[in-house]
């Protein structure tokens, strides 16, 4: 499992043994292509990871080795998708326009993705302040399946890995903060909306919302376990901005969500997109706060792992990814 702070990328044993490691520090001042800290991607030997830069450099980090792929991409990256390792095939999604780009191997370019620019619903795309969409999030089956959540506008789909595009069905909340797929079942989706949780068991033609248990209904994360596609967890907040925030879990595919907040050692205003994941063995991990805490028991126990030191920001740890 990775993750990345307002400073550093670290890496950490699945399981949650040991101490982070640290991978990159962007405290360099020579080092003119700094990186978002809020796209960060991992390749499945679990010893890599791929981060974007802010001068759209994709930058591809182990323990020690640093390779950096020009993208061309002058748009900010707001999401990466791995859709295949060999050869290495990355779905781009970028904020302030809503576009994708497929790069294709370690040289660079990357392509924009023309079937996506052309589809009919973009006209309806929009955020709540006024400004450009954004591909906030992506998700993929083993099958070729691609799942893009557009801020604001649905969830669209590709059955060919990221080349064609299609709007899912238009029956969930168009208010999509996280897209979500499980390893073991090609055919489930799932949405974290500004109405709670969406699941689909049919690839996106149809949606349940899943709202029993939920104390408040804007969603913002949500991640599902690797081997259990009723196993969930999710973090739903009062609103855009916070205010109070919970992570909560379910084990039967939504139908009923439990409260974990009590096993939290600090209170919390937001649990944003990216927040929560399970790494490729099971292990849960959130943020909350300052605290990175690790999830046991097919997340039911829970417990502080690692703290931010020495950071005055409130939630400096940026993202996670298995």
């Amino acid at each position: 499992m990775f993750f990345s702070t307002y400073n550093a990328i670290y890496a950490v044993e699945d399981n949650g043994n040991g101490e982070p490691i640290l991978l990159y520090d962007d405290t360099d001042p020579n080092d003119n292509g700094r990186s978002t800290h809020g796209t960060i991607v991992s390749l499945s030997n679990n010893q890599s990871v791929i981060t974007a830069m802010s001068d759209g450099t994709l930058m591809i980090l182990s323990d020690d080795d640093e390779r950096r792929i020009p993208t061309g991409i002058d748009d900010p990256i707001a999401s990466l998708l791995v859709v295949r390792e060999d050869p290495l095939t990355i779905l781009i999604g970028t904020d302030e326009g809503a576009h994708i780009y497929r790069l294709v191997g370690e040289e660079g370019p990357a392509e924009r993705v023309t079937t996506f620019d052309e589809l009919d619903c973009r006209k309806d795309w929009y955020t709540p302040w006024g400004g450009p969409p954004a591909v906030r999030t992506l998700a993929k089956t083993n099958d070729g399946y691609c799942y893009a959540d557009i801020h604001v506008g649905s969830i669209m789909r590709s059955n060919d890995e990221g080349i064609s595009w299609e709007p899912v069905t238009p029956d969930l909340n168009k208010d999509v903060h996280q897209v979500a797929t499980c390893p073991v079942d090609d055919n489930r989706v799932y949405a974290n909306t500004q109405n709670g949780v969406y699941v689909s068991v049919d690839r996106g033609h149809s949606w349940k919302n899943r709202i029993e248990g939920l104390p408040v209904r804007y969603g913002t994360a949500i991640a599902v376990h690797p081997e259990d596609p009723d196993l969930m967890i999710a973090a739903v907040q009062k609103g855009p901005r916070g205010g109070g925030a919970w992570l909560c879990r379910s084990e039967d595919g939504g139908g009923t969500w439990t409260e974990l907040n009590d096993q939290f050692n600090e209170s919390t205003d937001r649990i944003s997109t990216g927040f929560i994941t399970f790494s490729s063995e099971g292990t849960a991990w959130a943020v909350i706060g300052k605290t990175l805490y690790k999830g046991n028991n097919r997340a039911a126990d829970w417990n502080p792992f690692w703290t931010v030191p020495d950071c005055d920001e409130e939630y400096p740890i940026k993202t996670l990814t298995p």
